[in-house]
């Protein structure tokens, strides 16, 4: 495979701060890689570095010659008077440069090598780039193309900067964060189109199904090192297991050299010179060694809990519209004790908004959200925590509480509680404008989770949290004793959190599902497959596909045995048709437990082979009668 990018001998840091130390790593045409670090580690300054827009210390960042490359920041930006369709056309790629000195050539009276330019047009199809733009697009739900910049959403100029990427079909794109302010459909659009895809790329993602399915090498940055793993994330994880595991190994057996080498040092003479000085070396050597702590950076939240009653929330005949889009209509529930909800659906279908009229920042047109008196919310907002940037990181925990208690007598002042945030004393003392996108994530998580609420509301909290952090959180909520509300699109964290789910279709449609979110996804799919069944059957017979098989010259007589055949399949085909019938009402009425909605599932599956066995064996009988 030809080599698109070879790093060697990297290093960066920022003073006193080493981010990481001469690493060295290759791209090769073909391979798929994810980037795996906790916040702070460098993981987008690494990116930055690679296509210039920031400087290293030591080492070499070399580049095939002639490669084209397009990298999709985490904040991207845009001249605010263009176009979505212009903004498409401003990204300064190859194509467009082109498509630019097109339109030059054109307008100019001098048509000289008009001849060149329309043949490169041709070798990089850049006649359909408008048409592919519109297209990719629509996928990512932008379709008004003459929409200003300036109107837009953080997630919805993401996307456009998304698209922009993907248009020109580079040959190495490195994509920073792509699935932050996706839905679920378009997460599964774009991990479909880069399998199906010929690009390289290097991306960093929290998505661990997306690094999954997409990727098929992951490199991570541990301890100022890089450590690279020739698989995907699953593959990685038992590696990293493994390297763990035996690191821990060596750190013991150095432990117990110490103690041995510590009497030895102890015993000898201040006056003894250089006689033993290589073994006075091999000591010191063997102490750093010895003192290396495997940091998993584990985010130890076992906060003591706040008692909660029997009445948590009921949601009363509520209605809510912006003009003609509906988000509930004459919606009721009531919310149980230690209840685990997932709410997912596409951007747009209001699932933020419901969460604002659960805690009383949107009012809703009619109805009401009656409250339990025990309930105490800890909410983490889309939106974030408006942090003064000038405030040292423990300033921002004492000012809510300078000691948090634990219950059983237990107490960690806010310097002990940030640690087990991953926020070691010297970072305590840094102003708030210094850290990571991550790092200011993972602050706001300590401010709501030191308040020692009983009802989690977490509106997007896996956004730009590292994996570290994130499956320590999901450890936390599957054991933490009160309720919890989560809207994410993260469909790995949802699997592992909720123990069921409100799926929001839009138009005020909201299905109350009871499992996780693969197990949604299975249903949704067969729901997909009987709604075009229905279809099918719904058509005039006429309009149905006929089978197309030559008929036989000379009809073949029917045997005793085969009338018999015939009769039972007249019978048997509208029988299998009813229980199919019988069994869609029963998956529609929402009443059926998750065990009882996968076998019927099951069951469906099996009738409709039957049904089209049988009714492809009664056809064939029937043309001989």
């Amino acid at each position: 495979m030809a080599s698109f990018l070879q790093v060697d001998g990297l290093s960066k840091s920022f003073g006193d701060l080493v981010l990481f130390n001469e690493i060295s790593f290759g791209i090769a045409e073909g391979e798929r890689i994810g980037l795996i670090a906790k916040n702070g580690s460098g993981k987008t300054t690494l990116l930055n570095i690679l296509v210039g827009k920031e400087s290293y210390d030591s080492g070499s960042v070399v580049f095939r010659r002639d490669l084209r490359i397009a990298y999709l920041e985490q904040d991207p930006i845009y001249p605010e008077n263009l176009t979505v369709l212009q903004a498409c056309f401003h990204s300064g790629n190859e194509v467009t440069d082109l498509i630019a000195e097109y339109e030059k050539a054109m307008n100019s009276s001098d048509h000289s090598n008009l001849d060149v330019i329309l043949q490169k047009m041709d070798i990089l199809q850049a006649w359909d780039y408008e048409h592919r733009a519109k297209q990719i697009l629509a996928q990512l739900k932008i379709t008004d193309f003459e929409q200003k910049i300036s109107e837009l959403s953080g997630g919805q100029l993401k996307r456009v900067a998304l698209a922009n990427v993907l248009i020109t079909e580079p040959d190495l794109i490195i994509l920073d964060e792509p699935t932050n302010h996706l839905d679920l459909n378009m997460v599964e659009w774009l991990e479909e189109y880069l399998q199906r895809s010929r690009l390289s790329l290097l991306m960093v993602t929290h998505d661990r199904y997306f690094l999954d399915r997409v990727c098929n090498e992951i490199i991570e940055i541990d301890q100022k090192q890089l450590y690279q793993y020739k698989g995907n994330y699953s593959y990685y994880l038992e590696k990293r297991d493994e390297r763990i595991s035996a690191q821990n190994s060596e750190i013991d057996r150095a432990n117990n050299l110490m103690r041995k080498e510590l009497e030895w040092m102890r015993r000898q003479p201040q006056a003894r010179g250089t006689k033993a000085k290589s073994r006075i070396d091999a000591f010191y050597d063997l102490e750093k060694k010895a003192q290396q702590v495997r940091d998993a950076g584990n985010v130890q939240l076992q906060m003591k809990g706040s008692y909660i009653g029997n009445k948590i929330f009921e949601a009363q005949h509520v209605y809510k519209a912006f003009g003609d889009i509906k988000i509930v209509e004459d919606f009721n529930y009531v919310f149980a004790r230690y209840e685990k909800l997932g709410i997912v659906g596409n951007n747009g279908t209001g699932k933020s908004t419901f969460i604002k009229m659960l805690m009383g920042e949107v009012a809703p047109d009619k109805g009401s959200f009656d409250i339990g008196e025990t309930v105490k919310f800890g909410y983490y907002s889309q939106d974030g925590l408006k942090f003064d940037d000038q405030m040292k990181v423990i300033d921002v925990i004492q000012n809510i509480a300078e000691v948090i208690d634990l219950g059983n007598g237990s107490r960690l002042t806010a310097s002990q509680f940030l640690q087990h945030f991953l926020f070691p004393p010297e970072k305590q003392h840094n102003f708030v404008y210094k850290l990571s996108g991550g790092e200011k994530r993972r602050l706001y998580l300590c401010t709501v989770l030191i308040t020692n609420p009983n009802f989690l509301v977490l509106d997007e909290p896996t956004n730009d949290l590292d994996i570290v952090t994130l499956n320590i959180l999901e450890e936390y909520l599957q054991q933490f004793k009160g309720c919890v509300i989560v809207v994410s699109h993260d469909r790995y964290f949802m699997d592992k959190v909720v123990d069921h789910l409100m799926a929001f279709q839009g138009n005020a449609k909201i299905k109350d599902f009871p499992g996780n979110y693969t197990e949604y996804r299975e249903w949704k799919e067969i729901q997909e497959v009987l709604e075009k069944e229905k279809e099918l059957a719904a058509k005039p017979k006429e309009e149905r596909p006929q089978n197309t098989s030559p008929k036989t010259e000379e009809k073949k007589k029917l045997s005793f045995k085969d009338k018999r055949e015939f009769e039972e399949l007249d019978v048997l085909i509208p029988q299998l048709e009813e229980e199919k019938a019988k069994l869609e009402n029963e998956l529609s009425s929402g009443t059926l437990s998750n065990d009882e909605l996968l076998s019927k599932s099951n069951r469906i599956s099996e009738l409709i082979e039957q049904i089209e066995e049988k009714t492809m064996r009664w056809m064939e009988l029937s043309e001989l009668m």
